[in-house]
């Protein structure tokens, strides 16, 4: 008999890397609501709750684990479902401390001191820049989804302008967000500012990286750090790379930095990815924010270097297994998630790569696989989950020996697929 495994928003690609892992063997995953359901349009959660309880009661049977690697709704669901079934999952309070920005800084403040000045924007009054935060500065929702409604502020126009997008859009997350937050006991300052506010932070300088791990029966566990490398001169992201390149002594300052923030929030019993910037010179390290679901975005590297995709530690924490992972198994030394971009502002896309030459040029490449973000015919801004600067038009998983290498398969795949727009 195989056990059963529910995995909130289940899509293909997940699947197929999950049944890839060691730990897969007699166990069948099964979708708990689908990817649509959970990302886009409006969130409704107590509607999504409901309809997740009802597929589970449905269930002739019960769940081995209750698990997923997708952001809000879903990384505030699980724990929920979980409690209810007596499965294994980190304490509800200790996500919501991770997942609301300014509840997060004032945790991270009580044990760091590697954090920028940051404050409350008023919204509803009248918006200042909050004191000790200056420009250039970011605006963003305290909850949102990837780098949606992020906005580079580097003046008193561009902080109002940067306002009256916040006061439009920051709803749409915030206020399901508010649900979830009124199930814990919050802190007098988080029930006054809410679920649907906005924070400023001032600019942090250095190259992105971020580290990820676990917490097991209250031992913090780092297994990896990765770099994320913008496009020269933007805030968009080029790439994702594991392992780090950065010297040994900063990936330990992350290691240890991100150690006394999980111990502070109470985290428990599962996966975690934190995010900083680094400064090459002095080796000093700043933290930008911590995600505390499991990050389904590096699974293929973790697979082109190690041989096992990081999955295998989500899935072992949601059955009550103790996480064993292996390392430098893979076929390549290096691996990038990486992304071409469209800078230019909106269009219609009338061309896209065809599935010809996306063969043609994994072949020739190796080591590499090429997903086309919009379809042929639709227009950019109709793409969910964008940056505020940028539209997706590919995303490439690259295993090299060297960076050198890893960068010139991308030049050839940024040469070679070719898309037609029309403004």
């Amino acid at each position: 008999m195989a056990d059963d495994v529910f995995v909130l928003g289940l899509d293909e690609e997940n699947e197929r890397i999950l049944k890839r892992l060691p730990s897969a063997a007699g166990l069948r995953f099964r979708p708990l609501l689908s990817p649509d359901e959970l990302q886009h349009g409006e969130i409704d959660f107590p509607d999504l709750m409901k309809k997740a309880r009802q597929q589970l009661d449905d269930f002739d049977g019960e769940p081995a684990a209750i698990v997923t690697y997708w952001d809000f709704p879903a990384a505030t669901m699980a724990p929920l479902l979980c409690e209810e079934r007596g499965l294994p999952h980190v304490p509800l309070a200790a996500v919501l401390k991770c997942e609301h920005k300014y509840w997060s800084r004032l945790e991270q403040r009580k044990v760091i001191d590697e954090l920028p000045p940051f404050g409350i924007v008023d919204l509803d009054g009248d918006p200042r820049p909050p004191a000790g935060v200056d420009f250039p500065m970011w605006l963003k929702p305290v909850k949102g989804f990837s780098s949606e409604l992020a906005f580079h502020v580097r003046d008193e126009q561009g902080f109002a302008e940067a306002v009256e997008e916040l006061r439009e859009g920051v709803g749409r997350v915030g206020d399901p967000f508010e649900d979830v937050l009124r199930q814990v006991d919050l802190p007098p300052e988080i029930a006054e500012v809410g679920g649907a506010a906005c924070l400023a932070e001032s600019e942090l300088h250095g190259v992105q990286a971020a580290v990820e791990g676990y917490v097991w029966k209250g031992e913090v566990h780092l297994y990896a750090a990765l770099d994320s490398v913008d496009f020269p001169g933007r805030s968009s992201f080029l790439r994702h790379q594991y392992p780090s390149q950065l010297p040994d002594e900063t990936v330990r300052r992350m290691f240890d930095i991100a150690e006394r923030v999980m111990r502070q929030v109470g985290f428990e019993n599962g996966t975690f990815s934190i995010e900083f910037f680094c400064d090459r010179q002095s080796g000093q390290v700043c933290l930008l924010e911590i995600n505390p679901r499991h990050s389904q975005s590096h699974a293929e590297l973790f697979e082109l270097v190690d041989g096992v995709a990081n999955h295998e530690i989500m899935l072992r924490l949601g059955l009550g297994q103790e996480p064993q992972f292996p390392r430098g198994r893979g076929q390549f030394h290096i691996a990038g998630r990486c992304y071409l971009r469209r800078f230019d502002g909106d269009a219609v896309v009338t061309r896209i790569p065809t599935q010809d030459e996306i063969a043609a040029l994994c072949q020739e490449l190796g080591g590499t696989t090429i997903s086309i973000t919009p379809e042929e015919g639709q227009r950019l801004s109709e793409l969910p989950e964008q940056d505020s600067y940028s539209f997706e038009l590919a995303e490439l998983i690259i295993g090299a020996d060297t960076e050198d290498e890893l960068e010139a398969k991308y030049a050839k795949c940024e040469e070679r697929l070719r898309f037609e727009f029309e403004d």
